[in-house]
């Protein structure tokens, strides 16, 4: 049964991991940063740094406010004020600065190293997925997503590093100053202020966390369907549904304008409310200092003082909805970052698996395999045959009977449910995917290449080939003479998915790329279905030729093609209905047989 790679809005099969709790979430990313713990220690010196130096600043303005009380034309205020205060306010202005871009110069290799690994990390966990989760995926979405994590953990790094921190340090360092230096009142009063803005903000920023998860699902959705739409470019002009299409889509853009809007609303209300706390608190306390300053037991520099502490907590605390909304945000972001990397591989070598040993052409069997993609529809069932080292056995059938999902087995983008595959003897199973996987060159019947060179989707085969190897290799699959035409010759592109090129020429260069592999077992998927009668015939010589001393398995509609095999199997509904040679099948009067005789009937037709 051949399965198609679409999106559908079904979860992917497999055990899906739940959201994890912020505090867990937090605790998965440290170890990425951790391994730039001085980088880190360092930062944190220099934040601690600059927080003491932008303090220091309101309490050198205070000094510098009460010195001006000099009688005017004092000789002293010339001398004092100019050369130690001023410059002391601007020494520590500059010194604010400096740690302050030290710490993200510092800090900024820590942040990119840590969001490259765990993108690489993800990149190569996906790759692993079984073929399962592919072709369930909804690709545009799950880009959003990664790409949301990867900026996620700057952000995350950003907001709360450079901003979140600084600040509790500085409200600390503040409500030690005013407690210390004055009456409690002004520490109590800015301590209330702070917890009912903090309690205010966390709370509504709670409460409108779901719009902003709406918003971000819609537009994931909106991405998945443009996306989705982009890649089937041509099924959308065939069917004439562009405006379907773009209803659709449109459809999902009005959702997410919804959900957006509503963002908005509440987060206009939390400004609000935010301004009105802050504004209460100002008042509070520069009313406090002004009786202070009436009743004489404080100056005007510590009026300013005051004001100027006020002013450098309450800026930065202004965004703290932003803030904390972006911190939530970004930590559920990496979370589905998260969520992707802790997805369980369907499809996992054992503990202490070792290559497959090859010296030459193995032997390969099916040793009663049964297999269903899902445990409702069996897709196999039984099934046993041998290819012996070095020999072609050619499987053929109608669609649907599980030809094709010989190969995968084979190549392990499932495990068998009950038999087992051998190479050589070993079970694939109990050896290393990757060496399977190294040992096998297939011809799929459905080529994609990647939006690349000629040279490059030849070449993938082998990479590090030269330039003689994926010529002789294009040669060998009849198509060089086509890439020489070209304007661009080997470094034609051949667009998205290989589009460019017509179905014949894609299945050429797959032939290439597999003939350049010259893996010792191949897999021949409806090679030449692609391939015009002169084409077939000129290219089945080159695959029979490429085919020598390796252990071939064919898969085919057409019966001309398999004529030559060792063996031939015939299946249905996923058994095996007849097996023998071509010469055998014939005489046995079956299947096989009338098969042969509805498509030599139809050739001259076709």
């Amino acid at each position: 049964m051949r399965h198609h790679g679409h999106s559908s809005p079904a979860e992917p099969a497999g055990s899906v991991p739940q959201e994890r709790s912020d505090g867990r979430t937090l605790q998965r990313l440290l170890p990425y940063l951790w391994t730039y713990k001085w980088r880190v220690i360092i930062a944190l010196v220099f934040m601690v740094g600059a927080k003491l130096a932008n303090v220091s600043v309101p309490i050198l303005l205070k000094d510098l406010i009460d010195t001006m009380t000099l009688k005017p034309g004092d000789p002293a205020a010339v001398l004092i004020v100019p050369a130690s205060l001023l410059l002391a306010y601007g020494a520590l202005r500059l010194t604010t600065s400096a740690f302050t871009e030290l710490r993200e110069l510092i800090f900024a290799k820590a942040t990119q190293g840590a969001a490259r690994s765990i993108a690489l990390e993800t990149f190569q966990h996906l790759h692993a997925l079984s073929l399962r989760f592919h072709l369930a995926r909804q690709t545009g979405g799950m880009t959003r997503d990664i790409e949301r994590g990867v900026r996620g953990i700057e952000s995350l790094i950003s907001y709360s590093l450079y901003s979140i921190v600084p600040t509790l340090i500085e409200v600390a360092l503040v409500l030690s100053i005013l407690a210390i230096r004055f009456d409690a009142w002004f520490a109590w009063i800015t301590l209330f202020a702070l917890s009912f803005y903090i309690v205010f903000t966390v709370n509504v920023t709670e409460w409108r966390t779901k719009y902003r998860k709406l918003a971000n699902e819609f537009d994931s959705a909106a991405h998945t369907k443009a996306i989705d739409s982009l890649l089937n470019y041509e099924t959308v002009k065939y069917f004439g549904n562009e405006a379907f299409e773009a209803s659709r889509y449109d459809e999902s853009l009005e959702r997410l304008r919804r959900a957006r809007l509503k963002a908005q609303t509440s987060l206009s209300l939390l400004n609000t409310g935010q301004q009105l706390i802050i504004a209460g608190a100002l008042v509070g306390m520069l009313w406090r200092a002004t009786q202070g300053v009436v009743d004489g037991r404080m100056t005007l520099g510590d009026l300013v003082m005051i004001n100027a502490f006020m002013i450098q907590l309450y800026i930065p605390l202004n965004f703290l909805g932003v803030l904390y909304r972006e911190i939530k945000q970004s930590l559920t972001d990496l979370d589905k970052m998260f969520v992707l990397m802790d997805r369980e591989r369907e499809v996992a070598d054992v503990p202490d698996a070792k290559p497959l040993a090859l010296n030459d052409a193995p032997a390969l069997r099916f040793e009663s395999v049964s297999f269903a993609y899902e445990p409702d529809r069996p897709i196999l069932k039984d099934i046993s045959f041998e290819i012996p080292a070095g020999k072609t056995v050619a499987v053929v059938g109608p669609s649907g009977s599980g030809k094709s999902t010989l190969a995968r087995l084979m190549f392990r983008f499932y495990d068998v449910q009950q038999g087992r595959i051998t190479l050589a003897g070993q079970d694939i199973k109990l050896v290393t995917q990757a060496s399977v996987r190294q040992a096998i060159g297939i011809v799929p019947q459905d080529t994609v290449l990647f939006n690349d060179s000629v040279a490059y989707n030849i070449a993938y085969g082998l990479t590090g080939s030269t330039q003689a190897q994926i010529e002789a290799a294009a040669k060998a699959a009849r198509i060089h003479d086509f890439i020489a035409s070209t304007p661009q010759g080997y470094a034609t592109s051949v667009g998205e998915r290989g589009l460019k090129l017509s179905g014949g020429e894609k299945q050429r260069v797959a032939i290439a790329r597999t003939l350049l592999k010259n893996p010792p077992v191949l897999v021949f998927d409806e090679a030449t279905s692609a391939l015009d009668s002169a084409n077939e015939r000129a290219i089945q010589a080159e695959l029979a030729s490429a085919a020598q001393n390796k252990t071939t398995l064919v898969i085919a509609h057409r019966l001309s093609t398999v004529v030559d095999a060792h063996e031939i199997l015939v299946m249905e509904a996923g058994k095996i209905i007849e097996r023998g040679t071509h010469a055998q099948l014939l005489a046995s009067d079956g299947s096989y047989a009338q098969m042969w005789a509805l498509q030599q009937s139809a050739e001259p037709v076709a």
